[in-house]
């Protein structure tokens, strides 16, 4: 059902820009993206869970090869309780001699935690802007929502990897920004590569254009 939906929505609007788009893979933690939001911010859910099973998160970063920056994270793991908040830090540099606009994706795995991983604060999906040589610390606020515990699915997982992605930033058509490289790249950087996706307005337009024509 949810690969269908996805499809969906995938064909109608172009990649990550798009609000919708976000909003569907926040709202089902499909292919492991975490939800954001979804009103699980009640101060009485936002109590660790102290006799539950601590839970370790690592931490990975990545980047475009068309991105001169550094990026990295500050730590390589933190352990939760479900319920719990916690704070972890990335770091990026600009490496060149340019101010350059970049564009974090991110996932979670396994995809079965998806639904349970919720992120307050991040940098991912919005513009960042690196001034020449500039450097900066990223933070991201999340918790893992205390359902989890209720879910025989993921009641033994002990580890989860939350990984971003870092692109050098481009408008579309549409004039939103999106990550400068191609589609099946960008889909993997946020655990889709399994999944077949629609294709992009602007790439349907061409082909119609190019039937028209011919």
């Amino acid at each position: 059902m949810y690969s269908a939906a996805v499809i969906a929505v995938a064909g109608g609007l172009s990649y990550a820009a798009v609000p919708l788009y976000r909003m569907f893979c926040a709202a089902t933690g499909f292919a492991g993206t975490p939800k954001v939001g979804m009103g699980k911010y009640e101060a009485s859910r936002l109590v660790p869970v102290e006799d539950a099973k601590r839970i370790k998160v690592h931490f990975n970063s990545d980047t475009s090869d068309q991105l001169p920056w550094t990026f990295t994270a500050q730590q390589r793991t933190i352990t939760v309780l479900p319920g719990e908040s916690s704070l972890a830090f990335y770091k990026a540099k600009n490496n060149s001699k340019d101010d350059i606009i970049g564009i974090a994706t991110y996932n979670v795995t396994p995809d079965r935690i998806a639904p349970y991983f919720a992120k307050v604060e991040c940098f991912c999906f919005e513009e960042q802007k690196l001034l020449a040589g500039e450097e900066v610390d990223m933070p991201i606020l999340f918790f893992i929502d205390r359902d989890v515990l209720d879910d025989p699915q993921v009641e033994n997982l002990e580890d989860i990897v939350l990984s971003y992605t870092f692109f050098r930033a481009r408008r579309n058509a549409q004039g939103h920004l999106e990550p400068d490289a191609p589609d099946d790249i960008v889909q993997a950087s946020q655990g889709f590569a399994e999944y077949e996706m629609a294709p992009r307005v602007e790439d349907r337009q061409k082909v119609e254009d190019s039937k028209k024509s011919s």
